[in-house]
């Protein structure tokens, strides 16, 4: 057996493609127009409740339950570039561990899960 990917709910597809391409320069491998596909292993899932035979109301948004970690080498470059995107509620502030590692938690554009920044270690 082979691990495949992520796959998350997206309420619009085109607008969580931007989300995923621009803030975090993620490339598509695969568009099925209601799925697409990243090379990093993360897909994204249009009318997820249709995919998954749930109703639409159990599909939740702030579920707080999943969470994406994203490594960023120039951590403070992405702090402002994360300042100027719209609607992005983060979690609290930046957080740095007695390791030297700096972590800010955020919802993804439609609040389904939370993305989680983290600068690398410091050795």
């Amino acid at each position: 057996m082979k691990y495949n990917c992520a796959l998350i709910s997206a309420a619009d597809i085109n607008a969580a493609r931007k989300f995923y391409e621009d803030l975090f320069g993620l490339e598509v491998f695969q568009d099925y127009g209601i799925n697409i596909a990243f090379t990093c292993g993360l897909a994204l899932q249009q009318d997820f409740d249709w995919l998954v035979h749930l109703p639409k109301e159990n599909v939740l948004t702030k579920s707080n339950n999943m969470e994406l970690c994203f490594e960023e080498q120039v951590f403070d470059g992405f702090l402002n570039k994360l300042k100027k995107s719209p609607n992005i509620e983060c979690l609290g502030e930046v957080i740095e561990h007695s390791w030297g590692q700096r972590v800010i938690r955020f919802y993804d554009f439609f609040l389904f899960l939370t993305c989680q920044l983290i600068s690398q270690t410091i050795s």
